[in-house]
């Protein structure tokens, strides 16, 4: 390679690098195109081509680099130059006053304020960071001291400049900005989801988020994501920036940062609200989702002068628009059920539109919750977008309510499968108990039996196991024992090579341990430590299904809450019959010996319940010293407990014993019987 050759290419680089950066300005700053789609995408194949050719010269701000490269395993936290600082919200005009009337006193200003008044983007606030004009690190907001480096994504968007245009930029320069998502980018991009059978999102500010917050950057740079800057961080005090905000957003303009179009230089509180009313008249015809507007006092030297409080600046306050809300009526009460089995009511409203969503359907999130708001059937009902994303019954309008409004009652059978519904105490949320069996439930009982810790089959990953469940192959683990390599290479994307090592797969997994086989079961609360104990307390799985929650309690580590757990599961019907499927299938594991006392003791078969505080042993090592010698440690005294240790403070267990007439031990009785004969 010659050096006439290299820098001839280094110079038409740079100039289709330089068109390419005007023509993005013009396009997304100005919204003025100057050449078509097709002219512009002659220049961008012309410097992929180059660049190509002479990789070497390729840098990290060419406009080829926005594609996005290889998947993050995770983002790294930084910490902000200086904290991203939230604002005070206000949501009426006798709290704008009351801003507008600290600002004057503090700044000792008889006259109106000169303000600078922005639209309120409902995205993701970022920070920039640009060294000697190159971007060179973006971050999400975070706790407002640090945030997650995103920098590999924000470089894929196209309204956000790699390099600053022009010269006149400090060495060091922070901008803050808002990503968000255009309402028509949102509306398409949901329909191609859709299209491909993929889980759409609710609202552009969820969708944004989440798609700059993907662990692959070319994910991000397929999604229509948008950025205005809104302000300066550190390199703000520079002497040569303008002197008011408004002119150093115009200064970020010139340097090539896209600015909102909308912002505006208004004087006094009146100019304030009448902003805020206009934004708001325009607000379902604007192209982006906004929730209010901000203020900020627009000369740079006043706000130096009003400074902080811990959480906001004295300067600026962000002017929310109340939630929008209808009215409407309940049609009917349904339940659904969760991938977790949680069974969750759902109001069934006759169709209203709600801050430019129509609305039929709101979660009432559980049974209790519905009480407390009680909703019935045929009650008229406020409606609410909280925060303009999700719906929410506000109350009931009980004046409207009608003779025949109905009460809902929590059924007492999955609607999916049938099985049982239960409750525990103290908890809001009622589950369904079918766990293996659920329809509902049955992908995620699938993910969790084939996982690496429980049944250990490996090449059965979500995809897959989505696709034998919505062919109907398998609805329960038991299923996946009479599955064929052809029946598997049927399915998309399955190769028969593949199909044969999965089926083997399967296969080897018939040979399992106790432990791993009930923690592949998936019972609510039952880890991994918490089935190696079950499995080393009952010996097999028959004596398991068949204890009570009694007899459950005397296992170490497993208290009322696990107990009743455990119990509801095994008397489910469909769990049981999926588990007798599963050992006809061949499952099965090594005996487990339970360990017996070294020789008989007081204790041996013997219930015991521990209570108070004894002087030699802690709990723990009182109840490891009973199992040692074949006893049971309970937590519930009742007419079947056979010892009550009392130490020190002993309360209400006591209390029982005695008028149950349970034998009641001091803590030398029970010391005296742990000692060998």
């Amino acid at each position: 390679m010659s050096v006439p050759e290299r820098a001839q290419a280094q110079a038409e680089i740079d100039r289709l690098r330089a068109a390419i950066r005007h023509h993005d300005h013009c396009y997304y700053v100005l919204d003025a195109p100057e050449i078509s789609d097709a002219e512009y995408d002659i220049l961008m194949r012309e410097l992929q081509a180059l660049e190509a050719n002479w990789p070497d010269l390729i840098t990290p701000d060419s406009p080829t680099q926005r594609v996005g490269g290889a998947p993050s395993p995770a983002f790294g936290s930084v910490t902000h130059p200086e904290p991203m600082l939230s604002l005070d919200n206000a949501f009426s005009a006798a709290e704008v006053e009351a801003f507008d009337r600290r600002v004057r006193e503090r700044l000792g200003v008889d006259g109106p304020v000169t303000y600078c008044a922005e639209p309120k983007l409902d995205g993701l606030a970022v920070s920039l960071l640009y060294e000697n004009g190159r971007l060179v690190r973006g971050a999400t907001r975070g706790d407002g001291v640090s945030g997650e480096d995103v920098t590999a994504n924000l470089r894929t968007l196209p309204s956000l400049p790699l390099r600053l245009a022009g010269g006149d930029w400090p060495a060091f320069l922070e901008v803050r900005g808002e990503v968000y998502m255009p309402r028509a980018g949102f509306l398409a991009m949901n329909q191609r989801l859709q299209e491909a059978g993929e889980r759409v999102f609710a609202n552009p500010r969820n969708a944004a988020a989440g798609s700059l917050r993907q662990l692959d950057a070319r994910v991000t740079a397929r999604r229509p994501l948008r950025w205005f800057a809104y302000g300066l961080g550190a390199g703000s005090n520079d002497p040569a920036l303008p002197d008011t905000h408004f002119k150093r957003l115009g200064r970020l303009r010139g340097w090539g940062l896209p600015v909102c179009p909308l912002n505006r230089r208004v004087s006094g509180v009146a100019g304030l609200l009448a902003y805020h009313g206009e934004m708001q008249a325009r607000r379902a015809e604007l192209p982006f989702e906004i929730d209010g507007v901000v203020y900020k006092v627009d000369a740079v030297a006043s706000q130096q002068h009003l400074g902080f409080v811990s959480r906001a600046p004295r300067w600026a306050l962000a002017h929310k628009y109340a939630a929008e809300e209808a009215v409407t009526r309940v049609l009917a009460v349904a339940f659904q059920v969760g991938r977790t089995g949680a069974v969750t009511p759902v109001a069934r409203l006759a169709p209203v539109a709600v801050g430019g969503v129509i609305v039929s359907n709101v979660s009432l999130h559980n049974f209790d919750e519905m009480r407390r708001k009680d909703v019935r059937i045929g009650d008229t009902v406020i409606v609410r977008r909280a925060g303009d994303v999700i719906p929410e019954v506000v109350r009931v309008v009980i004046e409207e309510r009608p003779d025949d409004a109905a009460e809902v009652a929590l059924p007492t059978q999955c609607p999916e499968c049938g099985a049982a519904v239960v409750r525990p105490e103290g908890e809001a949320i009622a589950r369904c108990s079918g766990q293996l069996a659920c329809p509902a439930q049955r992908k995620e009982a699938l993910r969790h039996f084939a996982s690496r810790r429980a049944m250990d089959i490996d090449g059965l990953g979500d995809k897959l196991i989505e696709a034998l469940v919505d062919s109907g192959r398998v609805h329960d683990p038991a299923d996946l024992y009479g599955l064929g390599a052809p029946e598997l290479a049927a399915l998309p994307r399955m190769a028969e090579k593949s199909a044969a090592n999965i089926v083997a797969a399967i296969a080897r997994s018939r040979a399992t341990t106790l432990p791993r086989f009930l923690y592949a079961l998936g019972i609510r609360e039952v880890g991994e430590a918490t089935a190696r104990t079950l499995a080393a307390h009952f010996g097999d799985l028959p004596p398991l299904m068949a204890a009570d929650a009694e007899a459950l309690q005397a296992v170490s580590d497993v208290g009322p809450v696990v107990s009743a757990h455990i119990a509801a599961f095994f008397r489910e019907p469909h769990n049981r019959e999926v588990i007798a499927r599963l050992l006809a299938a061949g499952v099965h594991w090594p005996a487990t010996s339970v360990p017996a006392p070294a020789k008989a003791s007081p204790l041996q078969g013997k219930r015991v319940v521990l209570t108070g505080t004894l002087a030699g042993l802690t709990r723990e090592q009182a109840k490891a010293e009973i199992l040692a010698r074949g006893g049971a440690v309970s937590e519930s005294v009742s007419a079947r407990t056979d010892y009550v240790v009392a130490g020190e403070a002993a309360g209400s267990k006591l209390d029982k014993a005695r008028a149950l007439g349970v034998t009641v031990l001091d803590e030398a009785a029970f010391l005296a019987l742990l000692q060998p004969d």
